[in-house]
């Protein structure tokens, strides 16, 4: 029986050390997509810092600085729409340098702007240049890098996670010696990767068959996908009502937000690439997504009973959502690439147009909320949503169980 045992084991433990050599052994250009990446994804959380400096500067309320988050996030949902129409007209690198210019020249509009209107403005147009690099440096990814589908969906969160531990940092480092500073980093960091990207990625054909405005649309109508991505809607609100609501109940400097955020930023990271695989794994996918789920949940109403009482309990709660929000973001993405029999690019694009709303509609509710009847109420909000998540995810479980890794 132990023979048995250790016949069954050796073959996962061989894959998994297949898994490791593929994640390091890259081509340049998968590493100059991934550093992109990292860059862009940056531009997140990099307002956290400033966002009170804002208010301030711009003489705006918190519910009008929220917008900042708003703007980009409305925007990159509604464009995720028509990336995949542009690309397989042009071709991904086209596509992915489009991308980066938009983010350069918008990020250094943002800090050259006057008032906060037109801040909001140029954060959709930055918005929009998100949504071309993001959703097609996904499909890029998952097309050049060796290892399989898993090792490049691992490498894109890898990315994601450095890229929001790294935004709060940065405009931290710079928001605190003036706010309109991150902007102008941001602005030079994706021009460098522009660059990169020109010299090191090949040039990517665009695909035999085009894809229709309407295709990602028409993606949603598999009940895998639509359960993945309306589970991942109602977590996205809860995600961003900690990333945007929180910076104004900490009461801190943009050193001290900086630093919490940095630190859920690493959370973040450290568990969707190390910790997210092994659970799923061991205990499946849709188990694993709903257990983190309600314990998201949990951690959202200890977030609503600690605002504006102990800060300290604010930061030790944010800082354990990111290792929560971390697992559940490797898992949705996922999903959203392999449960559904539609190409990899348009379900993604249907998935984030869906999912990038909770993004849009976090902010600006939160502060509302937050206004109007105190710092509790945005987080009980955001932990009624998560259990709409829940009920969404374990109610379609049949359609998402196609999907599931082998178990060890």
């Amino acid at each position: 029986m132990k023979g048995q045992l250790a016949d069954q084991l050796q073959p996962a433990e061989e894959t998994l050390e297949a898994e490791k050599a593929s994640f390091l052994k890259q081509p340049k250009a998968v590493w100059a997509t991934a550093i992109a990446a990292v860059f862009a994804f940056m531009g997140i959380g990099l307002v956290d810092p400033i966002l009170p400096a804002i208010a301030k500067n711009l003489q705006a309320s918190p519910s009008q600085v929220s917008l900042l988050f708003t703007s980009y996030f409305l925007v990159t949902a509604i464009a995720m729409l028509v990336t995949g129409f542009v690309s397989s007209r042009i071709g991904g690198k086209k596509t992915l340098m489009i991308g980066l210019a938009l983010i350069v020249v918008f990020a250094s509009l943002s800090g050259l702007s006057g008032s906060v209107g037109e801040l909001v403005g140029f954060r959709a147009g930055w918005g929009l240049g998100n949504a071309l690099f993001v959703a097609t440096a996904l499909a890029v990814i998952v097309g050049v890098a060796s290892g399989g589908t898993g090792t490049a969906i691992i490498l894109y969160e890898a990315a994601l996670g450095l890229g929001i531990s790294l935004g709060p940092l940065l405009g931290a480092l710079l928001g605190g010696w003036q706010w309109r500073a991150p902007f102008f980093g941001t602005a030079v960091l994706m021009a460098v990767s522009f660059i990169a990207l020109l010299a090191l990625l090949p040039k990517t054909p665009a695909p035999a068959t085009k894809a229709r405005l309407r295709d990602p649309l028409l993606a949603l109508g598999h009940k895998g996908l639509r359960t993945t991505a309306a589970s991942a809607l109602f977590y996205n609100y809860g995600f961003f009502t900690i990333l945007a609501f929180t910076p104004f109940i900490l009461g801190m400097d943009a050193y001290g937000i900086g630093a919490v955020f940095f630190g859920w930023g690493v959370a973040v990271a450290v568990f969707s690439v190390f910790v997210a695989p092994v659970l799923q794994r061991r205990f499946g996918t849709t188990n694993v997504l709903v257990g983190t789920l309600g314990v998201l949940l949990l951690d959202l109403v200890g977030l609503g009973l600690a605002a504006g009482h102990s800060v300290t309990a604010v930061v030790v709660l944010v800082i354990v959502a990111g290792a929560l929000l971390g697992v559940n973001n490797t898992l949705y993405t996922e999903l959203a690439m392999e449960v559904s029999d539609s190409p990899r690019p348009v379900a993604s694009a249907g998935y984030n147009f869906v999912r990038w709303m909770g993004g849009a509609l976090a902010p600006f509710i939160a502060a509302q909320l937050g206004e109007h009847f105190g710092p509790q109420v945005p987080f009980f909000a955001a932990a009624l949503a998560l259990a709409f998540a829940i009920l969404v995810a374990a109610g379609g479980r049949r359609f998402l169980k196609s999907h599931e890794p082998h178990l060890v």
